[in-house]
């Protein structure tokens, strides 16, 4: 089912990349687990620009097996004639949510010698998908048969100038994004600061804010390093730093985080990466407190 569709005052959308190789059991075993306590099980495209198994097969793999996916299509490694190919086939195999992005540098990952293409951006791409929804090609030519899908999009709200996001936003929009999934944020000054924004600058649009367990200090001073424009907060790493169970203390910090912004926002979109075998009690708690 297309994702809005559901009609939902809250969604949550869950992270679960393919592998790294061929076997896919213990990947499609985190999304199986995750059935019923998710609306979508976001499908990465070579995330962080590390080589996997193509979003599209996994993506199928997962429709096969009675769950929802939300494919991931990225700029870095097509052009356009290759993205729209992708997009017209996943629409063929049934898949009726995709998430569109620029994707991140080649030399961030493991294929650092890899040429990237970016022959469209995210605004563009957006664009495009939205013109095969209208049976057009990206050169305005007719095609047989248009792909029906919902299309979201991806916001940083710890980009500085945050203006650039909100406008980029306002963009995605116009060309046909109709939601948003955020990059991790674990302070509420700074989701409150992107809310009041947003609505400063009539952005009307479903946002789902980014869940990220804080696993580990080494995954703290990477996020600090590479991902968020400011520090995470003292106190969060202290308790991971103090804890004699920093994964399980992880999980406490992404709870509390939920439950406390939860009346604030359209829902969640909880990036695992690396602990997906505890989500299920992450939501599980989630919901019992709810």
């Amino acid at each position: 089912m297309k994702f809005l569709d559901l009609k939902k005052d809250f969604y949550i959308t869950v992270e679960v990349p393919p592998p790294k190789g061929t076997d896919y059991k213990k990947f499609l075993q985190y999304a199986i687990d995750l059935k019923g306590k998710t609306d979508l099980i976001n499908v990465t495209d070579n995330q962080m620009a590390v080589m996997r198994m193509s979003a599209l097969a996994f993506s199928k793999i997962l429709k096969d097996n009675g769950l929802e996916p939300n494919m991931q299509i990225c700029c870095r490694d097509k052009n356009r004639l290759a993205l729209q190919s992708e997009i017209l086939g996943a629409h063929a195999l049934g898949i009726e949510n995709i998430t569109l992005m620029t994707g991140d540098y080649v030399t961030a990952g493991d294929h650092k010698k890899g040429k990237p293409v970016f022959d469209l951006d995210s605004v563009q791409l957006i664009h495009c998908a939205n013109n095969l929804r209208k049976g057009l090609n990206e050169t305005g030519k007719n095609i047989n048969g248009s792909p029906d899908f919902c299309i979201g999009a991806v916001v940083n709200p710890c980009y500085s100038p945050l203006e650039l996001q909100l406008l980029k936003m306002k963009k995605k929009i116009n060309e046909g994004a109709e939601f948003f999934q955020t990059q991790p944020i674990y302070s509420k000054r700074v989701l409150e600061t992107f809310l009041e924004e947003i609505n400063k600058a009539g952005i009307q649009s479903r946002i789902l804010i980014g869940i990220t367990p804080l696993k580990s200090l080494k995954f703290i001073d990477f996020m600090n390093n590479n991902i968020l424009s400011e520090p995470i907060d003292e106190v969060l790493y202290k308790r991971i730093e103090n804890s004699s169970d920093p994964l399980r203390e992880s999980m406490d910090i992404a709870l509390e985080f939920m439950l406390e912004i939860k009346k604030q926002v359209d829902g969640f979109h909880i990036m695992p990466i690396g602990c997906e075998s505890s989500m299920p009690e992450l939501l599980d708690n989630f919901y019992k407190n709810v």
